[in-house]
């Protein structure tokens, strides 16, 4: 076999997700690395985002820096120019008569596991780590855990190799997922998401709320704003 199932390849997008999945990977792997997609997406300021918390994360925990290598990005603006979505364009983000909020760009995640497939084959990388969720989400059905199951599978077929995709979130809620990061990263991890992550749909980074930066409306905004209220109650 050419993959190691021991060496990770955590698909990130400079968000809280996929940053407390980095953690995640890295409090079990014992070599990991990352990978993000340019796909002209409205919300552009996380691939600026992505570096900054990288290297955070490296001064967190002891064995953590010696963990984490390469950073990958990957140019996929065709997957922006062939969809017509809120998240693409500068369009009011709203629902669509199928009951999809119109922030879904169809075949993101397809692609995005195709490509880091790619990458971790040329890597040796054995297992894909995504922050798809299907508990507090937007209803994407490239999110639902059924979804990524037949991925891995076709991965798997389509490469002839033994590739495996860890969803650490996908049964969590955003509070949940809060609480995860401090336990991984402790309140220093929790620090460096609220900082330095970015999430909101319209790329608004002007004003610093309790939870971090945001506009404060977008599904995106509201989704991590609940689950926040939801940790310190918890906490």
């Amino acid at each position: 076999m050419i993959t190691d199932a021991r060496k990770a390849l955590v698909l990130f997008s400079g968000g809280q997700d996929s940053t407390t999945c980095v953690a995640w990977a890295l409090d079990r792997f014992d070599h990991v690395e990352t990978i993000g997609f340019n796909y002209g997406q409205r919300h552009s300021i996380e691939m600026e985002m992505r570096l900054p918390v990288l290297d955070g994360i490296r001064h967190l925990v002891a064995d953590w820096a010696h963990k984490l290598d390469q950073d990958h990005v990957v140019d996929l603006n065709v997957l922006g120019d062939i969809s017509d979505t809120a998240l693409t364009s500068e369009t009011e983000i709203k629902l669509n008569d199928s009951g999809l909020p119109n922030t879904f760009v169809p075949g993101r995640n397809l692609m995005f596991l195709t490509f880091a497939a790619a990458v971790a084959y040329r890597r040796g990388l054995g297992t894909l780590v995504g922050g798809m969720c299907e508990t507090d989400f937007s209803g994407y059905p490239d999110c639902r855990n059924a979804t990524i199951t037949s991925m891995a599978e076709t991965l798997s077929l389509g490469m002839d190799e033994s590739f495996a995709i860890e969803t650490p979130l996908m049964w969590l809620d955003k509070s949940e997922t809060w609480s995860m990061a401090e336990k991984l990263g402790g309140n220093a991890l929790v620090e460096l998401i609220l900082e330095d992550t970015h999430t909101c749909y319209l790329g608004e980074r002007g004003i610093r709320r309790e939870w971090g930066y945001g506009c404060g409306e977008c599904p995106s905004c509201a989704l991590r704003a609940n689950g926040w209220e939801k940790y310190l109650g918890t906490a």
